[in-house]
């Protein structure tokens, strides 16, 4: 393998951007006018714009050596800021051309901020795409929803376009994207089958799925950025999943790419690369020949860098605190050099893997600093171990040092595994060998450091005059326990906001007062017997004990007075204007819940009659409850079947006037009944979904709902909430 394009003169000319064609002369600045078409240089008079738009635009840029001018230009989409997942359309449209650039523009409230098609030569910069489309999250602070979980695994037919961005590539060839900042989106920068880019100097950060995705791109770079939190599927002391979400994700066939010197932190992943379908299928193929250097890649609720059969090279990063530092399952001719594990579940966790070079690495902390094995049982759907060997061996694993890990090494069923001077103090145990591990050369560890091993010039990349230093900020709060995710995703610190310290669904609750600094003051509350504080500063936590027959139906309102703050929609408060918050629980009920389960032979139900019927069975467990909301890969109860099972809930409640929104969770169908009246009917087995109806419902009602579990994953959920006008 050869990394020359890597060297220190060849990463010189791989970051150099070729000159851009000369634009031509701009015309006086023009106003904007709804769905505009720009063909030649433009400067655009500066104001805010109400310019909803569909995907074909609210302005389309077209032609050759254009500068499309938008400083103290802002485009809204539309003026509800606080429904960013009913957000559509394009705000800037790039079709083909050549030499195109766009600078300075203010865009929120799209489904994608710009949108560029079969550009040679694109320039962004100095953009501010923050604020647009995003979905609400599901997942509670006790346990998590299946419906967040995320698939970027195809986009051949443009399928991720379905999840938003602030700027979307398709078949983009060479220019830069520089100084940009997105944020409070779902997605930052999203390119497929985009080449010779230098993505640099860009804030992406606080989105809920990907700071930056990459899909059948190639030869790009990707460096100096701030791509941090960005995150999903996290609640501090209750799960981890991460749900897909990643700083950067590298998918099918991403080749070739340099990703240096970037702060990618306290994201699902830091890093995710897979090879892609066609490699799963076909053996052939992967994300092969990227080198990562120099970046961090920490506090990843999963993995700081996954990195999945593929040839790659990792080199000087840093990854702290998360569950592996590196996973690389069926990795091959990889280096992983010079980096720093520190406090990770596993340091290098490698399944499967052949001929790697682990060498220089410093392990400090870990459980276990370096993992190897094969699993003789592969996954029979799986295409790939059909056309490869796929025994885990051929490692050298030289000069490393590892400090306080429990396990230095721990290997099994590898063969050809070779080391020399590591170095290893405070380990409970150097090596942990089992299995059909042989053929061994493997030097016993010494006491202390291992010996230094330098990085050749081939594996080395250099700053770009000018990157900025985004790995020596001060301002980034470090470890997992600084993520916050709430409804609409990743919180960021600069609104005030109520958070659980524990259980949200405890009686009392103690809530944390996030935010700017500032002062709060409790101005309403219902339902509650008790507080701990009437008023106090950020930082406090606040413990409410609601009225004994409360503890469904209360919720408390603060006024924060303080620094400036920026909503979780982009509404910027200036110093001393008061914000009102809170915290309510709604929980109409209590419930009875039965679990019935169908017999074996028996079809699965689809009419009414006949789930009501075996309804009319004994339950194999009833509970009673205050909440719906039950998921599960196992049943928590030997009593409740795996699969083949109805579910029933019902209750009697009763509700002040107003129309409120009953909205289910299903895996796999649901049918709601009120007061006997079918209102919503979703009876097709399929995985977790979102359903809901709205009505009137003041006074008492009786609601009932009818869940069927097929097999698989178990979810049923059941809120009923009042609608805001």
């Amino acid at each position: 393998m050869s990394w020359t394009i890597f060297s220190s003169t060849g990463a010189a000319a791989l970051f150099a951007v070729a000159p851009r064609a000369a634009a031509q002369r701009p015309m006086s600045p023009v106003a904007f006018t709804p769905r505009m078409v720009i063909t030649r240089s433009t400067t655009i008079i500066p104001g805010r714009y109400d310019a909803p738009a569909g995907d074909s635009g609210a302005i389309v840029v077209r032609g050759q050596g254009i500068v499309l001018n938008l400083r103290g230009v802002e485009l809204v989409g539309t003026a509800d800021r606080t429904h960013p997942d009913r957000f559509a359309g394009v705000a800037v449209r790039v079709d083909g051309g050549r030499d195109v650039e766009i600078r300075g523009a203010r865009i929120r409230g799209y489904k994608v901020a710009i949108l560029a098609r079969g550009v040679r030569g694109l320039t962004l910069v100095g953009n501010d795409l923050s604020y647009n489309w995003r979905p609400e999250l599901l997942s509670g602070r006790e346990h998590e929803s299946l419906v967040d979980w995320l698939s970027y695994h195809h986009n051949e037919a443009d399928e991720w376009l379905r999840y938003g961005a602030g700027i979307y590539l398709t078949d983009v060839i060479g220019g830069e994207v520089r100084d940009n900042t997105i944020r409070q989106g779902m997605n930052g920068l999203l390119a497929t089958r985009a080449s010779r880019l230098r993505v640099w100097n860009n804030e992406f950060s606080f989105n809920s799925g990907l700071g930056i995705g990459l899909y059948r791109s190639t030869d790009n770079v990707i460096a100096h950025n701030r791509v941090d939190w960005n995150v999903r599927g996290y609640s501090h002391g209750f799960y981890n999943r991460g749900q897909d979400s990643a700083a950067l994700l590298m998918f099918e066939q991403a080749s070739r790419n340099v990703v240096a010197f970037n702060s990618m932190t306290h994201s699902g992943d830091g890093l995710f690369l897979w090879a892609g379908q066609h490699t799963m299928d076909t053996g052939d193929g992967g994300s092969n020949d990227n080198l990562f250097y120099g970046n961090d890649f920490s506090f990843a609720p999963t993995n700081g860098m996954e990195a999945t059969f593929s040839r790659n090279a990792f080199v000087n990063n840093r990854v702290e605190g998360g569950w592996h530092g590196l996973w690389g399952g069926y990795s091959w001719q990889s280096t992983v050099l010079g980096n720093s594990f520190a406090r990770n579940v596993e340091g290098i966790a490698i399944e499967h893997g052949q001929d790697i070079r682990i060498a220089g690495n410093t392990f400090t902390g870990d459980t276990t600093a370096v993992h190897l094995w094969w699993n003789r049982v592969e996954p029979s759907d799986w295409g790939y171990p059909r056309h490869h060997d796929t025994r885990s061996r051929g490692y050298a694993i030289d000069s490393n040092t590892v400090t306080n890990d429990r396990v230095a090494l721990r290997v099994m069923e590898t063969q050809d595994l070779r080391g020399t001077g590591n170095g290893v103090s405070g380990a409970d145990t150097a090596v942990v060998a089992g299995g059909d591990t042989a053929r061994w050369a493997f030097a016993a560890p010494s006491s202390g450091a291992a010996r230094p091993v330098a990085v050749p010039d081939s594996l080395r990349v250099a700053s770009i005059p000018g990157g900025r230093d985004v790995l020596a900020a001060t301002d980034i709060r470090r470890g997992r326990e600084s993520i916050v995710v709430d409804r609409w995703g990743p919180y960021d610190g600069q609104w005030p906001l109520l958070w659980p310290a524990g259980r949200s669904d405890s009686a009392p609750v103690r809530l944390r007062v996030l935010g700017p600094p500032g002062r709060w003051a409790v101005v309403g509350r219902s339902g509650v017997a008790r507080l701990t504080g009437e008023r106090g500063r950020t930082g406090d936590t606040l413990t409410i004990t609601p009225a004994t027959d409360r503890a469904s139906r209360f919720s408390i309102e603060l006024e924060y007075r303080g620094a400036p703050a920026v909503s979780a929609f982009g509404e910027r408060i200036p110093r001393g204007r008061p914000i009102r918050f809170g915290w309510s629980r709604f929980w109409p009920g209590p419930w009875r819940v039965r679990f019935v389960p169908l017999d074996s032979t028996m079809a699965v139900p689809v009419d009414t009659a006949a789930v009501r019927a075996i309804l009319a069975h004994p339950a194999a467990l009833t509970l009673d409850t205050a909440r719906v909301d039950y998921m599960w890969s196992r049943p928590p109860s030997r009593l409740i079947p795996a699969g083949r099972m109805l579910s029933e809930a019902s209750a009697t409640i009763t509700l002040p006037p107003g129309r409120y929104r009953i909205r289910t969770i299903a895996d796999d169908a649901i049918r709601i009944w009120v007061d006997g009246r079918l209102v919503l009917d979703d009876w097709t087995p399929g995985e977790s979904r979102v359903t809901s109806v709205t009505l009137p419902l003041g006074g008492a009602h009786a609601i009932r709902a009818e869940h069927l579990q097929v097999d698989g994953w178990y979810e049923f959920r059941l809120d009923i909430e009042p609608v805001v006008p």
